[in-house]
């Protein structure tokens, strides 16, 4: 049988475990961030609360492959369903990728050029971010529904899920895998490391920072390179291997496991990376701090004294996790 490798119960339990703890500790974090926007809209809060949004879609659609794994990899479902809970399944995943990447870089920005990102401090800036990423990630998905649909592709097999491809199918779908690796792994990847090294750096040269402060900033890089290296690497490097092979990795499935647990360490970044966790009330470190922070750019836009601008600094870098 095309599954017999599989152990259902593993597969079965694995998605138990995450939809037990996603599920409430991802709504936790939809209801503080939509707290804190209400108040006070920021661009990471709105790429956060997407990143949230994202990872509870991703759980709603949980159930289903529930389902299929206690059928033992055979879906009984409408043929629909199938593509749907692949599309979702592989877009959420993806998504969660690109957001990251782009709260990495908002933190990069409020570290190393605390005016620009004061300048550029505007919500319509994470909605726009995130409005993109999602038509990214969506359109390079719907290839899930390309193979499964196109008359010159679709195998007409509904015994199975978005499995068992024919060498038609692994001929579009092969070479798209690999370009998923790139554009939406590697690069997110390799501009989160940078972004994330560059601000430990900076923030370590700086001996006014508490260690507080610095060890949230590594709290929240390594929850990040944690999503990247433990649940959306594993999945990717199928893709690489599936290119040169020609075919699917057997324990390629095993891989889309590990990405499951992704809407379980997400909510650990929201801690490190949100004040929303901490504080939202109006005695908030981040609400007490812009007002002085606008007036001395203001300032220092007047009068164009470096003293002023060092001082900005220093007041933004003693709260990294703006």
């Amino acid at each position: 049988p095309k599954h017999c490798h599989l152990n259902f119960t593993v597969i079965l339990s694995v998605y138990i475990i995450s939809f037990l703890i996603g599920l409430p500790a991802n709504l936790l974090a939809l209801y503080a961030f939509s707290v804190k926007i209400r108040s006070k809209p920021v661009p990471t809060d709105i790429l956060l609360i997407n990143l949230t949004v994202s990872d509870l879609l991703f759980l709603i659609i949980l159930p289903f492959k529930m389902h299929e794994a206690a059928s033992k990899m055979t879906w009984t479902l409408p043929l629909f369903m199938c593509s749907i809970t692949s599309f979702t399944f592989f877009a959420t995943i993806y998504t969660s990728s690109l957001l990251l990447m782009a709260v990495s870089v908002v933190r990069y920005i409020a570290v190393a050029f605390p005016i620009t990102y004061h300048k550029l401090h505007k919500p319509v800036y994470g909605i726009v971010t995130s409005a993109v990423i999602w038509l990214i990630s969506g359109m390079h998905c719907s290839i899930v529904v390309v193979i499964e649909h196109h008359p010159a592709l679709s195998n007409g097999n509904s015994t199975t899920c978005y499995d068992n491809f024919t060498e038609k199918q692994l001929e579009v779908l092969l070479p798209v895998r690999l370009e998923f690796f790139i554009v939406l792994f590697l690069i997110p990847l390799l501009v989160c490391l940078y972004c994330y090294l560059s601000c430990i750096f900076l923030l370590y040269s700086r001996p006014r920072i508490s260690q507080k402060q610095k060890q949230k900033a590594i709290g929240m890089a390594l929850g990040t390179l944690a999503v990247f290296l433990i649940c959306v690497m594993p999945y990717n490097m199928s893709h690489v291997l599936g290119f040169f092979q020609g075919k699917s990795p057997k324990w390629r499935y095993y891989t889309l496991l590990l990405s499951t647990f992704n809407t379980c360490i997400d909510p650990i970044i929201f801690y490190f990376s949100s004040s929303a966790f901490h504080c939202t009330s109006e005695k908030s470190i981040f609400r007490k701090s812009v007002p002085k922070l606008q007036r001395q750019a203001t300032s220092s836009r007047i009068n164009g004294s470096r003293n002023h601008n060092y001082h900005l600094k220093g007041h933004i870098m003693k709260n990294p996790l703006l």
